[in-house]
This record gives structure tokens, sequence and C-alpha cells, in this order.
């Protein structure tokens, strides 16, 4: 073997050595690549199983804490039930309360409604009961005035004084009713257009005679033709009326009222009473619309309730008005009501007038029968007394409802006064009876009672008597009352001559 042989031996074993020598030396490293990706492996893992527990932990924490919030919801829950539980029993207790509230509350509106009625029906029989003896009382004194011979000096003077006292009583009679009757709500008005210069006119006609005994100048201011208001006609005169005694009464000597109309505003008119007394202090303006509360003139001489002001304020009040005062002490004062206008021009109309306490004769000269059924013995005597002074007229009487329509069988009166609280049968029934036969039926059948409510009125009326008329009487409305009554059955060829 050559000496290049031996190198090439030499030289392939160096390769071959230093090849298994970098074999191993990547082995090696291999080795040690593997060691730190073992490393690393474990390392993640561990760090996959710490974030895998506090994964756990965070979803064992949010499901303690879901359950905490189940647990607060479900107490909350429970708890609203428990507090919808009592609500549910304290609503059934208080449905039970009002239950038992709104049988309170109808036995209360039935007992006033009962009340109402007790009352009403009380009023009626007051008045009832205090006009038939006020009946007798003024209608004598009536004819003793109006007599003959006449009545001397001192005679005239005392029984103008009965006269007087009487009218006064009768005068709070009906304020009183007026009130109760305003207060239980009975009060039936009737508002129509109603023309203030008519109202005004026929007002002054009434309270001048008035103003020219206590020595007052009174003046009308002109008034617009075509003013209207809306109002219950004969209510609202009862208001002026009032409101301008007033003015008179409490005036000073030789004193003055003006009476004035005005639009306070675009829908008011308004009506002024001013007068030239001695005023009203702030204390008695407070105290001016009370019931019976005369402001300290119970001792003068004008005669008062205390009642007029009252009534008159819920009248105006009831006819969608309003009324008030100003006054200044020394000065004077000034009344005033306003009530809403009234567009259609429709005149409204009154058949009350003013009475005198003169006996006017019937005018119809043929002789002519009057029948009054009346069990008061006074009022039969006052009545046949009136009636003795018309040569033209003579009078039967009965003291009940059959006697009295056995009579009118019999001999056919031309007109009849029939009373309402007969003894058994009734004006009402009698009037029925009257009615329903041929032989009497055109017989007018005048009411006259001392049941003087205005739905006694308004009942009479509807029934169909010919007219009503309420003690205590006023001979110059009954004498006018049997002169319309008869003027029918002188022209009324049906009805012949009685027997």
């Amino acid at each position: 073997m050559n000496r290049n042989d031996t190198d090439d031996l030499q030289l392939t074993a160096y390769k071959g050595d230093r090849r298994h020598k970098d074999s191993a030396a990547t082995n090696d490293e291999i080795a040690a690549q593997s060691r730190d990706n073992l490393i690393t492996a474990r390392e993640d893992l561990t760090q996959l199983r710490e974030d895998a527990v506090h994964i756990r932990e965070e979803d064992v924490r949010e499901a303690e804490t879901k359950q905490a919030a189940s647990d607060d919801y479900i107490l909350l829950l429970q708890q609203v039930n428990e507090r919808l539980v009592i609500s549910t029993i304290e609503a059934q207790k208080l449905a039970e309360k009002l239950q038992i509230t709104q049988i309170h509350l109808e036995n209360a509106k039935l007992a006033a409604e009962q009340a109402n009625l007790a009352k009403s029906d009380f009023l009626s029989s007051m008045s009832h009961e205090l006009r038939t003896p006020l009946n007798a009382v003024l209608g004598f004194a009536q004819l003793l005035e109006a007599g003959s011979p006449a009545p001397t000096p001192t005679q005239a003077a005392r029984l103008q004084q009965i006269t007087k006292a009487g009218w006064y009583l009768l005068e709070l009679i009906n304020e009183i009713l007026d009130l109760a009757t305003i207060e239980s709500g009975k009060l039936s008005l009737s508002l129509v257009p109603v023309s203030l210069d008519d109202i005004l006119h026929e007002c002054k006609t009434m309270i001048e005679p008035l103003a020219q005994k206590h020595g007052i100048d009174i003046d009308f201011a002109p008034c617009h033709h075509n003013w209207f208001v809306n109002a219950d006609y004969i209510r609202l005169k009862q208001v002026l009326i009032n409101l301008l005694s007033n003015a008179v009464k409490y005036n000073c000597e030789q004193g003055t009222v003006e009476v004035s109309c005005s639009a306070s505003s675009s829908k008011h008119f308004r009506i002024s009473i001013k007068d030239s007394g001695a005023g009203l202090s702030a204390a008695k303006m407070a105290q001016l619309f009370q019931p019976f509360n005369r402001l300290g003139q119970e001792s003068s001489d004008e005669e008062g309730t205390g009642i007029g002001l009252v009534v008159s304020k819920r009248l105006i009040e009831l006819m969608e008005g309003s009324i008030g005062v100003e006054s200044v002490v020394g000065v004077g004062s000034e009344f005033w009501i306003e009530l809403h206008h009234n567009t259609t021009p429709q005149l409204a109309a009154s058949n009350d007038e003013p009475v005198t306490l003169e006996s006017q004769l019937l005018n119809h000269p043929r002789l002519s029968t009057l029948l009054y059924v009346e069990d008061n013995q006074a009022n039969l005597a006052l009545v046949e007394q009136i009636v003795a002074r018309h040569p033209h007229l003579s009078m039967l009487s009965a003291h009940d409802g059959d006697l009295g329509i056995t009579l009118a069988r019999a001999h056919r009166p031309d007109v009849i006064l029939m009373d309402i609280n007969l003894p058994g049968m009734n004006g009402y029934e009698a009037l029925s009876i009257l009615q329903a036969d041929p032989a009497t039926m055109h017989i007018p059948v005048v009411a006259i009672s001392a049941n003087a409510m205005q739905h006694d009125i308004d009942k009479g009326i509807k029934a169909g008597f010919f007219c009503y008329l309420t003690k205590p009487i006023k001979i110059n409305e009954l004498v006018e009352t049997l002169n319309n009554a008869l003027t029918p059955a002188e022209i009324d060829p049906a009805n012949p001559n009685p027997d």
C-alpha cells in the first residue's frame, strides 16, 4: 500500500470520524432542542392548567354571583308577593269599607230626601195653619175699612195698625217660606228674556207711593228698550222691589234714590240702586247677607225681617247672576245686580198688579149665584159679607165637598169657590167630580186655599181650577177673579141662568 492509499484511508477515516462527530453534535442539538421544546410544552401546559383553573374560578365566582343575584331576586319576589298579598287583603278591606260607606251615603241621602220631603210638608202645613187665621184678621179688617158707615178717625187708625201688622206678618211668612224653599232645592224658576225697561217701569209704579210717603226723591234713569236679561220675571221683580224698598226705608230725610242700567261687560247688564243713606261699615257689610240679621236696625221704626237680602241673593244666583254692594259710611250705599244678556226680543209680562184695600163692585148687572165650599166658619162669614156688598150676587155655602157637589148639581151656580183642605173629600176630588158631570163641567171653579206654596198653586192650575187664590185673600183680587169667572157665563149660551 502506497502512501497515497494510506493517506486516502486516513482521509476517509477522518471524514468518517468527522461525520460521526457532526452527527453526534446534531443529535445533541436535537436532543437539547427537544428538551427545550418539552420544557416549553410543560410550561405551556402548566400555563394552560393555570388558565383553566383561573377560568374555572372565574366561572365559579360568576356562578356564585348569579346564584346570589338569583337568591336576592327570589327573595325580592317573595317580599313583593308578600306585599301583594298584604295589599290585596288591605284592598279587600278598603272595598268593604267603601261598600259600607256607600251604604251609609245612600242611607244619608235617603234620610236627607225624607227630611226635605218632611220639611216641604211641614212648610205647607205651617203656611196653611198661619194663613187661615190671618185670612179672618185681614179680611174683616178690610171690610171694616171699606164699610158703611165709614169708620171714625180713631177706628180707621186702629184698623190701619191691624192691617199693617197683618200684612207684615204675611210678608214674614212668605219670606221664611221662600228661604226654606230655596234651601231645600224645591224652587223652580222660569228663565225667559226680560225687558229691563219694562220691569223697571213696573217697579217704579209700585215703589213711588212708598217713596212719596217717606219723602224720598226716586229717579229712574232711561234704560234702552232693547236690553233684555235672562231671568224669571216675577222673582227678578221681587228682588228689585226688595232693594228699592230698603233704599227708601233706610234713607236719610229728604234723601234720594237713583236707579240706572249699564252694560257691565259684553255678556252682562247691571242694574244699580244708589241711595243717600247712612252707608254701611266694613263690619256690617260682612254680615249683610246673613239670615235674620238686620244690621242694628232692630230698634228702628222700620219693620223688617232680615231675610229679604238673603232671599234676593239666592234668587239672583239661581238666575246665574250676581249681586253686590258698595258703600261709604255717611255717604250712602249702591246695591247692584248683574244678569246675562238675552238678545231674544220677546217681551215678558206679569199679571201681578199692586193691590189696594179698596173694595170694587162686581160689574155684572144680572143676578149671579156663588157657591162657596168651605169648612171654616170665619172664612165663610168673611166671603158672605163681601158678597152682601154686591146686590147682584147671591151666595150658597157648603161645609164639605159632598154637600158642595149636591148644591152645584141642584142650583147650577155661576161660579164656585172651593177650599182645598175639606173634611172627607178634598177640593181636588170635588173638582174632578164636577168636571166629569155634564151638568156642572162648565162652571168655573176657583180654588181659595191657605196652601200657598208654589207647588200647591201649580198643582191647582194643572188640575183645572179657573184660578188659584191664596189666603189671606185680598178683596180686590177676589172681586176681580169673580168678575173674570162670571164674564164667560154671561156670553155662553150653553150656560143658562140659574133657576
